[in-house]
């Protein structure tokens, strides 16, 4: 996601005059940027515009994995606008802009960059509809030697972190920039469709098949919007507040089935819980689904994502806790850049300990020594920097179990009453936006009137084993053993271990 030698040898061709023309008139309309220079994926999202709705409408075939489809975006310029990109590696048969149709080409030095050039430039704060359609084979497709699309026995699964939209449609996909969604997709009659929201409705057009309508109506960022298709059984209900609570369950699961469903329909009461701590839950709708052949558990927005892996051993509300802390820490407040994404886990990780505490099987305190005695000083897990990790180690478990000591290190700091009063003032200042580190530091040094600088860096930003534990006993002065927790076996069943080697 860069640009084009020819596009960069161009500029220079008509630098000098770009500048003497500046000097008597105002710029001319250009081009959007092919990125948004996030320090780990610099070629995420695009400049230009901000998108306020999706709209994704496709007819997927799950026995040729066969996707078709028309995404409409409705966008305002931020800038005048002689040509934009959105993100998408599918085959594209037509562009419109405005209403009329639009030139469009694949970056010849990424495919991933569809650049796209209305018939009429546009000017500065102009809202704009954009319509794409295309059709491909998404499993076919591989994005820097990443196939994100997963096929499965009776269906599909577009669920990926940081990206799935290029598999399945056009986007601006960075976190910064959310949007409202409407997806709507069309399938066997032998097969559901499910995503994000609410169920809007369901309808059938013609012979054999049924389109699932959904939508969401609180700000979403593009990597949380999913897709998953297939033989799955749905229940639909509603939270005690009520809420639509909508699950389902793959058959492939066996005899995880029960285990599965025991930790899944005890959601609203996490949420209750989460409440409790957090405050308000931001969105319109609850759920969750527990799949074969994804490896790992997302928290995308009102309904998470399960692979069945976790629950092998019986129930594990710790993963259930982990991806509804994300609903606030991560989907409601997403982070400013990849290189924040301690944010979403540290905090996520933490919730478990707090939910441990709650359901009386070790305390915070005892979990956050128990995983700090867990790892010796040469441990390379005290080598990954957890506010800095690196996009190779951006789901190392130092980003969850690092992160969390951080999070209770400054809870022993900070106490209680300063502690959740700074996560709630944070989640309502932050509430359908998104925050950086810096932010978070800023506001946790104000509401506690202390210099937290030394805190962070340590725990955050330093290679090597913290001299003492996030409760501030040095090693000597601990206790010469420590039992472990009872919730800890489940801790250590949250997804990093199922995503290592993704």
């Amino acid at each position: 996601m860069r640009l084009s030698a020819r596009a960069v040898s161009g500029a220079v061709a008509t630098g000098l005059a770009t500048v003497l023309l500046a000097t008597t008139a105002s710029a001319a309309p250009g081009p959007g940027a092919p990125g948004l220079g996030d320090p780990y994926y610099p070629g995420a999202g695009n400049g230009g515009y901000d998108v306020a709705h999706y709209d994704i409408r496709v007819t997927y075939q799950p026995g040729t994995d066969r996707l078709a489809g028309t995404t409409t975006i409705l966008a305002t310029t931020t800038q005048q606008l002689s040509r934009f990109n959105l993100d998408f590696g599918l085959h594209v048969d037509s562009v419109r802009v405005n209403n009329v149709p639009a030139r469009f080409a694949k970056d010849p030095d990424d495919f991933t960059e569809l650049v796209v050039t209305p018939r009429q430039r546009l000017a500065k704060n102009q809202f704009m509809t954009v319509v794409v359609r295309y059709a491909d084979t998404p499993s076919k497709i591989t994005i820097d030697g990443y196939q994100a699309w997963k096929k499965t026995p009776t269906g599909a699964l577009a669920v990926d972190q940081p990206t799935i939209a290029e598999w399945w449609y056009p986007s601006n996909d960075h976190p910064t920039d959310k949007a409202t969604f409407d997806v709507s997709a069309e399938v066997p009659d032998d097969a559901v469709a499910l995503s994000n929201g609410t169920l809007a409705r369901k309808t059938k057009h013609r012979k054999g098949w049924t389109r699932w309508s959904w939508r969401s109506t609180s700000p979403q960022a593009t990597y949380l919007a999913f897709l998953v298709v297939g033989d799955y059984e749905v229940l639909e209900s509603q939270t005690p507040d009520g809420q639509p609570f909508i699950t389902a369950y793959d058959p492939l699961l066996g005899d995880r089935l029960p285990a599965a469903k025991a930790s899944i329909e005890r959601s609203p009461e996490v949420v209750e819980f989460l409440e409790e701590l957090l405050g308000p839950y931001p969105f319109e709708a609850q759920g969750g689904i527990a799949t074969t052949g994804l490896g790992f558990a997302l928290e995308n927005q009102t309904r998470s994502v399960y692979d069945g892996g976790f629950f092998r051993a019986g129930t594990n509300m710790s993963v259930v806790v982990h991806e509804n802390a994300h609903q606030w820490f991560g989907d409601s407040v997403a982070l400013g850049a990849w290189s924040d994404i301690w944010l979403n886990e540290g905090f996520a990780s933490y919730a478990e300990f707090l939910w441990s505490e709650h359901a009386g099987e070790g305390t915070a305190d005892e979990l956050a020594e128990y995983v700090y005695d867990s790892y010796p000083a040469d441990d390379e897990f005290w080598q990954v920097l957890p506010g800095d990790p690196g996009p190779e180690n951006q789901f190392h478990p130092a980003v969850y179990d690092r992160a969390a000591l951080a999070v209770h290190a400054l809870r022993k700091t900070v106490g209680d009453e300063t502690f959740f009063a700074l996560l709630r003032t944070w989640l309502e200042d932050k509430k359908g936006s998104h925050g950086t580190t810096a932010e978070f530091v800023a506001l946790a040094e104000r509401m506690s009137g202390q210099q937290l600088d030394g805190l962070f860096e340590e725990w955050l930003f330093t290679a090597g084993k913290p001299a003492q534990s996030p409760n501030g006993a040095s090693t000597a002065a601990r206790l010469a053993a420590v039992s472990e927790p009872a919730s800890y076996a489940e801790i250590q069943l949250t997804h990093r271990q199922l995503a290592a080697g993704r």
